[in-house]
């Protein structure tokens, strides 16, 4: 979005942070370019958000902050990397991380770093799978396996908790079951499919109440007509213009933290992939500025 370019967040509102990693994807890998694809198609993006009422550049102040220094095939030193990138650098300051992934084995790392400066999070997660395997391919740390690493590990309420969207074929038939009996509340696809952006934000609403939220979102969410490049695209998904209206409405949930995860700029050169995650990020810091400017924050 042509932001200026910060090595930390000192006097601003949020902080944009790259995370190129996708060696913990079990399928196709490509979302470490996504950073880099998401910047690029986002020149495109201008301030007003005349559906939420604000100008985000002059409502809130943001930076663009690089790159983590992931070091790929080395998850947990990645990890580290994150965490230490993420404190130091955005949430020190008290701005709101805003993060480009990468697969979504990275957002357990985001979480660590939010979850110690605010305490156990409400997480809010669009995706088309729920990315609580216990382990995948005999493993604990890989992009279907970081909502059930945060859950033991305390940096998120599944009471409090929502995950949305999730449809495709599975390999355990009780795998909602398992979400639930776990505390989190599921709205697979086919339900959301029959709900409104309205119903969908009421129930949202009623799950996290005031509490602090992280809201996640993997790209697959979206149809693949509408956004083909991610590495594990599940068909039956939601338009652009669904997507849209289905973030507008959480506009005064107490966010601490968000990323969009998944965008694989290989298998799209079209770029409508990588310009869905770009105004995905728009929306969110539409919502930031919606906040400031209406003293919600």
């Amino acid at each position: 979005m042509r932001l200026p370019h910060a090595e930390d967040a000192q006097g601003l509102d949020f902080g944009i942070v790259g995370i190129p990693f996708d060696t913990a994807a079990s399928f196709r890998a490509g979302a470490r370019f996504g950073p880099n694809g998401v910047r690029n198609i986002s020149a495109m993006i201008k301030p007003n958000n005349v559906a939420m009422g604000v100008n985000i550049m002059d409502s809130i102040k943001g930076a663009d902050l690089g790159d983590v220094p992931v070091i790929p095939d080395y998850i947990h030193e990645t990890y580290k990397a994150i965490q230490e990138t993420l404190t130091d650098k955005v949430l020190s300051y008290g701005a709101v991380p805003v993060s480009i992934g990468g697969d979504h084995a990275i957002t357990l790392g985001e979480l660590r770093a939010v979850a110690a400066k605010y305490g156990k999070l409400s997480l809010v997660h669009f995706d088309s799978h729920l990315d609580l395997c216990d382990t995948v391919f005999g493993q604990k740390y890989n992009h279907g396996t970081p909502f059930r690493r945060a859950m033991e590990e305390g940096l998120i309420d599944p009471d409090h908790s929502i995950q949305i969207g999730m449809r495709g074929s599975l390999y355990d038939p009780d795998d909602f079951k398992i979400a639930a009996d776990l505390g989190f509340k599921v709205i697979p696809g086919d339900v959301l499919h029959t709900m409104t952006a309205g119903q969908l934000s009421e129930t949202i609403h009623e799950r996290v109440g005031d509490r602090k939220v992280f809201l996640t979102f993997d790209i697959d969410f979206v149809d693949p007509a509408y956004a083909p490049g991610t590495g594990t695209p599940e068909v039956g998904g939601f338009t652009s213009f669904e997507t849209l209206s289905f973030l507008r409405p959480l506009k005064d949930l107490n966010f601490v933290g968000f990323d969009v995860v998944e965008v694989a700029p290989p298998y799209d050169h079209s770029e409508i992939t990588a310009y869905m995650a770009a105004n995905i990020m728009f929306e969110f810091l539409s919502i930031l500025a919606y906040q400031k400017k209406n003293g919600l924050r």
